[in-house]
This record gives C-alpha cells, structure tokens and sequence, in this order.
C-alpha cells in the first residue's frame, strides 16, 4: 500500500496526459472512445429503466405494478433521482482517498447491474426499495468518475476540452435515446420485469468495453489517488464509518417503532438534506488548508453557477416525473396513424442532444476566445429552461381542450434541450477546471449535487401538480427561472473575475 501511495504522489497531471493516445476519437484522445461506450451502455441501463419506473410505481397491480398513487410515485421518482446523485459524494470521496477513480466506477457499475437484476424479479415495493439502494450507491461510484476522469484526458490549456465533454455527453445522450424505446417498449407492452432485465444487459455491456480497452486507451487516466488515506487516518474514518452506521441504524429503528418513517416524512428528510448537503460541502472546501486563495476565489464564483444549475435541472429532471405524468394523461397518444407509448417522450431529450451537440460543439470550437463566458452560457441555459415550461401553457392559451397534440410535449424538451447544451457539458467542464486540486473527484461530485438538490426540492413540489392547477404551476417555475437567468447575466462580469483567470 505504501508503495502505491508513494507511486501515486509521483503521477502528475502532465504523466497522465502523456500516457494517454492523443488522437484517434474524431481528433480526440483514445480513451474518450472508452468512457464514451461505458457511459453509453450505463446511461441505456438507468434511463431505460427511469422510462418504465414512473408507470411502473403507479400502475395497478392488475397490470404488473406497484399501485402508488400518481404524486407519490412522482415523488419517490424524485427521491430517487436526489439519491442518486447524492451519493456522488461517497463515488468522489472513495476515488480521492481510497480506489482512484477507474476502480471507483467498476466496482459502482456493478453495484448498478446488481441493482437492476433485482428489479428484474417481481417483489413488490420491498424488491423496488432494495434495486434502488443499490443503484444509487453504484452510479454515486460510477458517474462523477467517469466525467472527472474524462476532465484527465486532456491538459489544461487544452482547447478540445469543452468539445470533448460535448462529444461524450452526446455518447451519455444516445444510450439515454434508444433505451425508452427498446426498454420503454418492451416494459409497456410486454412485461415490467422484462424490461428491467434489459437495463441489466446493458450495464453489463458497459463493464465488458470498460474492461477490454481501458488498459490500451487510458492510460494512466483515472489511475491516480490524489489524497490518499494514512494509516492514521484509516483507523480514524472506520471508527466514524461504524459510529455513523450505528446511529443511523438506532435512527431507523426508532423511526420504524414509533411510526415516523413514512414515504412524506423520508421526502421532507431528504429534501432538507438536498440543501444542506451542497453548503456543507462548500464549506469544507473553502475551509481546507489544503485549498489555495486563489483556489477558493474560484470556488466562491462556482456558487452562483451551482445556485443556477439547481433552477435548470429542477426544471429538465421535471420531464420525468411531471411531464411523464403528463405524457400519459394529458396527451393524445394516437397520432398520426401510431400508437405512442408513454415512455417513448423519455427518448425525445437525448434525440435532440445527439443531434444539436456537434453544433454546440463546433460552436464552441468555432468561436474560441469570442464565445461567450460560462455564466453567460449558464444565463442562457437558465432561460431556455423557463420557456420549456412555458411552451406547456401555450395549448390552454390557444384554446385547445381535452388531450393535448403531443408536438407540444416534444416542443417543450426542445427548448430545454437548448438549455442544456449551453449548461451541462460547460458546467462538468467547469467544474474540472475550477476545482481545488485536492478535491478533484469531489468537486465533480459537489456538480451532481446541483441535481440532487434540484431533485429533492421537486420531490416537494411534483405533488402540488394537478392538472387543475398545470398554468400557475408551469407558469410560476418558468417565469422564476427566467428571472434568475436575467439576474446572472446581470452580474456576470463580477463572477468571470472571481474565476481568477478560467474562462
């Protein structure tokens, strides 16, 4: 162990790039073909999986599901999706201090084929709670360690870098497309369980390409253990780990006793938690001895992006909670001579990624210096998100009664979508480079919190939706996110100088 930690201390950021082919994936590093495809094959099993689940918790026992109501299963959606990436955290501290990130995201891939094995089974709520601990605990391993060690690929100057992530959230965005609607298609119409099988199958897909080329097109990438673990300080972290674990486990147990443990009053721990989490986070970064001043001038400019990143996901992660909801009682799905599955709307965001990223891309490319400023982008991103939800009152506003064209549903994950390729790709590009070099993992994990605390604001407010109340509900998320957006365009000039240099 000391050996490796010593070998470890000696691989430097310049060693990693070095050790990594330079060209070969559309001008890019070799190793972006691999995180490309284990992505690819991890986003087909969890939005395959995302695309049935909703139907799935709502729908009566007599077609195959749990038999929820439509808020509460719109709020466990949201819990989840909080959880999900709340458990970043545990990916980002254990790539830190104990595995490197490459071993980080193998060992959460399994968890996750583990997880959707056990969907896979009819069980009840019980086996749904039981797939969900597992897969959350796997992608917190897997996901902000494939993005970060896609951050490692190239140098810092590197100008391909934001057209990298472009080209590899285009990679997570065609998994996403194809899974509703082989997934999607085949849960619906032939069987739950079965299309949870196929989530399986595909994780598995994703942990074969993984292992078969990472050794040839990594590199050194994802091998190195920024701050590793002294013997003192294992000693102490299991003593607190089993401090933690005891109490939390008293905590359940009294809450299971007195009957305090309810799907609400887990929805409102979580929510709470959703917020307290990121500030906590905050704060031990800017605190650590360990971070720079000019390290933590950068992280206090990250704040008002990470507050802007809440608004939009709160808004995009809505599309499958809320606007499934909608896709499936308020839209008409005979039309044009097909029979729409609910599901398949789940394909409708990733689709327009895929085929608007390149643009955004050479965009991007295209522009250089000239494009515009990170918050600029993220004002952007902000907008188009409030239009999303506006676009949604327009078939009321035009006097449109009873089931609604499904042309405005799919209108409405457009314009988000326009968002999104201003924000996301920038935003996990960002992140690498403004984070303090002793939280490199954990800074990409402190960005999945952006949607975790989005998530698990929107487990609180999806159960205010009802369609008797859809214009105020969209009408009021929308107008609020337009008026953040203006506000931080308003005051980006103040958050570029604080970004000490990145641009």
């Amino acid at each position: 162990m000391r050996g490796e930690r010593e070998q470890n201390a000696e691989i430097t950021r310049q060693n990693i790039v070095d050790s990594v082919p330079q060209t070969g994936f559309f001008g890019h590093p070799k190793g972006l073909l691999t995180l490309f495809f284990t992505e690819f094959w991890e986003r087909f099993s969890y939005y395959g999986m995302r695309a049935l689940l909703l139907y799935y918790i709502y729908d009566t026992t007599i077609n195959g599901g749990l038999g929820f109501t439509q808020a509460t299963a719109a709020a466990i959606m949201s819990v989840y999706g909080s959880l999900v990436y709340m458990s970043s955290i545990i990916g980002g501290w254990l790539a830190d201090r104990v595995f490197g990130k490459a071993k980080s995201l193998f060992y959460g891939g399994v968890l996750i084929m583990l997880g959707h094995i056990a969907l896979a089974f009819p069980g009840g709520a019980n086996t749904l709670f039981l797939s969900m601990g597992l897969i959350i605990i796997g992608t917190g391993m897997l996901k902000p360690n494939v993005s970060s060690t896609v951050g490692e690929l190239y140098a810092e100057s590197d100008n391909r870098r934001d057209a990298g992530f472009s080209i590899y959230y285009m990679g997570i965005n065609m998994g996403a497309f194809i899974a509703p609607l082989i997934v999607g298609t085949v849960g619906q119409k032939v069987n739950y369980h079965l299309g949870f099988s196929l989530a399986a199958i595909g994780m598995l897909a994703g942990l074969l390409v993984f292992l078969f080329t990472r050794k040839k097109m990594l590199g050194l990438a994802g091998v190195n253990v920024p701050n590793p673990l002294t013997a003192e300080e294992r000693g102490r972290v299991l003593t607190r780990l089993g401090i933690g674990a005891a109490a939390i486990a008293a905590i359940v147990a009294v809450a299971i006793w007195q009957k305090w443990l309810t799907i609400h009053s887990f929805t409102v721990t979580i929510s709470v938690l959703g917020v307290l989490i990121p500030i906590a986070y905050f704060t031990v970064m800017h605190t650590s001895s360990k971070t720079t001043e000019i390290e933590r001038s950068r992280l206090r400019a990250y704040i008002p992006l990470f507050i802007a990143a809440v608004m939009f996901w709160s808004i995009q992660e809505q599309g499958s909670t809320i606007l499934g909801i909608y896709a499936d009682t308020r839209t008409q799905l005979d039309f044009a001579g097909i029979h729409i599955e609910p599901s398949w709307f789940q394909s409708a965001n990733p689709l327009f990624i895929i085929v608007l990223a390149p643009v955004f891309a050479w965009l991007w490319t295209s522009l250089g210096d000239r494009q515009p400023s990170v918050p600029v982008k993220f004002s952007l991103g902000l907008l188009f998100a409030g239009l999303s939800f506006l676009v949604i009152l327009l078939p009321a506003q035009l006097g449109g009664g009873g089931l609604v064209n499904p042309l405005w549903l799919v209108l409405s994950y457009f314009v988000v979508v326009l968002g999104e390729l201003c924000l996301s790709p920038v935003g996990l590009s960002t992140t690498t480079k403004l984070a303090p070099a002793a939280f490199s993992a954990q800074a990409m994990s402190l960005w999945f919190l952006a949607p975790a605390a989005a998530q698990a604001i929107n487990a609180l407010i999806v159960q205010l939706y009802s369609e008797d109340n859809e214009m105020m509900y969209f009408g009021t998320i929308g107008g609020l996110s337009i008026a953040l957006g203006v506000a931080l365009f308003l005051i980006a000039p103040v958050i570029r100088k604080a970004m000490r240099g990145i641009h």
